[in-house]
């Protein structure tokens, strides 16, 4: 580790702390951010830069049994895409599912230097761990898969919120997780013994546990999630993803969270007017205005980028609705026993085709309509809307209104004359806000304080960009990344390697709750209770954030 550094002469954009595009300098020392150092420090000047935080995504997925075997499932989409190795480097390979070397140093190459796994079935809590232990020098954490849970369920069925909460924080420990993850609440345990039984609304029924619906599962975690104190709020992956017309179920599911916080995750998708079964329509002003008028409710976009993806869900009965209308043939849908679920197929989205031209056209919508960046966030949703290697783009659409409207040009007229983008919105985002949406407000959603921002206290992850007219070529090859106060990338050239740290969270809970789970395990699970939570020495180098109870 570099143990002093400055950096000097480079305009500074810290959201954070209210600094844009002032020149200031930025000490380094063992790691932090810190006032001064001493005069022999490195110095590096970067006059005619842009320095920011390093990049926080809140929402990928690179990490788990899903991600592995979406690997798997396309050898294709990494034989042309090798990651060599080098004196510094290790090898590996790329595509929409990048292996875990090639996603930590691709992230790196972006400036990114955190990133959350998005959705890990509890059970599956040790491969995650053991896949993120290997990708290298970015810090990670996961949200653990709940909105599905079995015994959750069965408690809620019989009122027994305390005993859901304790059986909730439970998890969290057992799991080493950050959050929590919602996905189609409900839905998933029905639709694997019948194929046409899913959730249409959130009042509905769910099948086998009466009384039950989507609106209860989520009420009840969302509050158990405040009151446990977690740093980040219930990720919810709301009910229909991908319907026309859903949109209305997004705004109950935000009116459901009844004033505590949600963060609803790639929203684009669940932003369609319309009809069931006919093509979509964008609502993305509605859901633009419920969440500028809501404080309580931040979310990420899962912008569609043109190209190759994969899709990649914890939604069983979604990704058997979509693998028939991929040109792709190549599908899997798998079960995690009393917990979730999952679906994965090869997928291209296509300029000319409707669907993807509105899927593209709503997620622009939603970035140009917020009113506040620090809760409407960049995402992807890797690799389920692009990869996120098309970061650079999706700024360059963003901040470039020129550029924006070529490639309005280029999609499928019928799709953007029913949004605003034929409007011209005059709307360019700055970079002061782009550090808002890439850096500060993914931190601050996801409660980790010492993350994007450069205040004294801070962890010196540190991103240097070149300024540049051309936004994607300046956001796709940052001069320097400062990983905890070693210059990964120096001059544009990879000069160290290190592993990252694990973010998670204890939340304190009744040990009296084993008793309700352990005859749970007995009766349902393949796996043993005491072999079923994961032992510290999966840890490696971690932290814990601090939770704080009764959280609002």
């Amino acid at each position: 580790m570099t143990s002093m550094l400055r950096i000097v002469n480079g305009k500074v954009y810290d959201p954070a702390n209210g600094v844009d595009g002032e020149v200031r300098e930025i000490c380094v020392k063992d790691g932090k951010i810190v006032e001064s150092v001493p005069a022999s420090a490195r110095k590096i000047d970067a006059k005619g830069m842009a320095i920011m935080p390093g990049g926080v995504d809140i929402h990928c997925h690179i990490a788990g049994s899903k991600v592995n075997m979406a690997r798997k499932l396309q050898p294709d989409d990494h034989r042309h895409d090798v990651h060599p190795r080098t004196e510094i480097t290790r090898s590996g390979t790329g595509g929409t599912v990048p292996s875990t070397f090639t996603t930590g140093y691709r992230y790196t190459t972006l400036g990114y230097t955190t990133a959350m796994e998005a959705a890990v079935a509890p059970i599956g809590a040790r491969h995650a761990l053991e896949e993120l232990h290997d990708t290298p020098i970015i810090d990670k954490g996961y949200f653990i898969l709940m909105g599905n849970n079995v015994l959750l369920h069965k408690l809620m069925q019989e009122g027994e919120h305390d005993k859901m909460r304790e059986a909730l924080a439970w998890w969290v420990n057992a799991t080493k997780a950050y959050s929590i993850k919602l996905v189609n609440p409900g839905a998933d345990e029905p639709w694997k013994g019948h194929r046409n039984r899913n959730i249409t609304t959130i009042d509905q029924e769910v099948d086998a546990f009466e009384g039950i619906t989507p609106r209860k599962i989520i009420q009840s975690l969302v509050r158990a999630a405040d009151e446990l104190g977690l740093p980040h709020s219930a990720h919810i992956h709301c009910n229909n993803l991908g319907h026309s017309g859903n949109y209305t179920t997004t705004l109950e599911t935000m009116k459901a969270a009844e004033g505590h916080r949600a963060h609803i995750t790639h929203i684009q998708f669940h932003s369609y007017g319309g009809e069931i079964g006919g093509n979509p329509l964008s609502e993305a002003a509605k859901i633009s205005e419920y969440v500028n008028t809501h404080p309580n409710i931040t979310a990420d976009v899962g912008q569609v980028m043109f190209g190759r993806s994969t899709i990649m869900t914890a939604d069983a009965p979604l990704a058997y609705l979509i693998h028939p209308f991929s040109k792709d043939t190549r599908w899997i849908n798998a079960d995690s026993e009393c917990e979730s679920g999952c679906g994965i197929s090869p997928f291209s989205y296509q300029e000319k085709i409707y669907t993807h031209a509105m899927q593209w056209a709503v997620g622009l919508e939603l970035f140009l309509l917020s009113k506040d960046p620090w809760r409407m966030v960049l995402s992807t949703d890797h690799p389920n809307g692009g990869s996120f290697m098309s970061y650079p783009r999706l700024i360059k659409l963003l901040m470039d209104r020129e550029f924006r409207n070529q490639e309005i040009k280029k999609v499928n007229q019928n799709a953007v004359g029913k949004t605003i983008l034929l409007d011209n919105p005059s709307r360019e985002y700055s970079l002061y806000e782009i550090a808002i949406i890439t850096r500060a407000g993914p931190a601050r959603i996801l409660g980790l304080e010492n993350k994007g921002h450069l205040g004294v206290g801070a962890d010196a992850d540190i991103t240097i960009y070149e300024e540049d007219a051309d936004k994607e070529m300046m956001f796709s090859a940052p001069r320097y990344v400062i990983k905890d106060g070693d210059a990964i990338i120096d001059n544009h050239e990879f000069t160290a390697d290190r592993e990252g740290r694990l973010f998670h969270v204890e939340p304190g809970y009744d040990p009296m709750i084993e008793e309700t789970i352990k005859p749970f395990f007995d009766d349902f699970y393949s796996i043993r209770f005491e072999n079923y939570p994961v032992a510290d020495s999966y840890l490696h180098d971690h932290e814990i954030v601090t939770t704080s109870p009764g959280k609002v």
